[in-house]
């Protein structure tokens, strides 16, 4: 948490933390179940310049400010939660390594199973099913898992193409 004690960390933050917010409205549908969202992109970049604290702590705030901004039902803070932990994750993965397809799919992998099939489906269980939590994470499961790759690409051609043209000399 110290990083964000630096100034151009807590601007670079900031702004990432503020894209987020808005490419977390962004969404492109597949079908009624699948669809690809890109405010994780965001989060990930973070964490791959600034590492699992700041990712954290960007992955809560694009939580907490994409509700505030426009709220979508009532507030929950197990999703807040699940912020930090995706950026805790992405940040454990990413930072100081090569952006390489494989290290991509296998975090998008793990971020997946962790916070998309358990935790999520936990957190819907209890807002809205109660008692169901298998249930939620059946009719969650196939969908997630065709994501992983569709999110491996994504993550991968942008994180890339950012580390390519030096976005990590950015980070202090």
């Amino acid at each position: 948490m110290k990083k964000l004690m630096n100034t151009k960390t807590l601007t670079v933050a900031a702004m990432l933390t503020a894209v987020g917010i808005v490419l977390g409205f962004f969404k492109l549908p597949i079908s009624q179940l699948i669809e690809i969202r890109f405010g994780s992109l965001p989060i990930a970049l973070t964490g791959m310049m600034f590492g699992p604290g700041v990712a954290g702590v960007v992955g809560a705030l694009v939580d907490i400010g994409g509700y505030l901004v426009k709220p979508t039902g009532p507030f929950f803070p197990g999703f807040t939660i699940s912020g930090i932990v995706s950026g805790i994750i992405l940040g454990l993965m990413l930072h100081g390594k090569k952006c390489t397809f494989a290290r991509i799919f296998v975090t998008q992998a793990i971020h997946t199973l962790v916070v998309g099939i358990i935790m999520n489906s936990y957190w819907l269980n209890l807002l809205y099913l109660k008692n169901g939590y298998i249930a939620a994470i059946i009719a969650r499961l196939p969908k997630e898992l065709i994501m992983i790759p569709v999110m491996s690409v994504l993550m991968y051609v942008v994180l890339n193409s950012l580390e390519r043209v030096g976005i990590k000399r950015l980070a202090v």
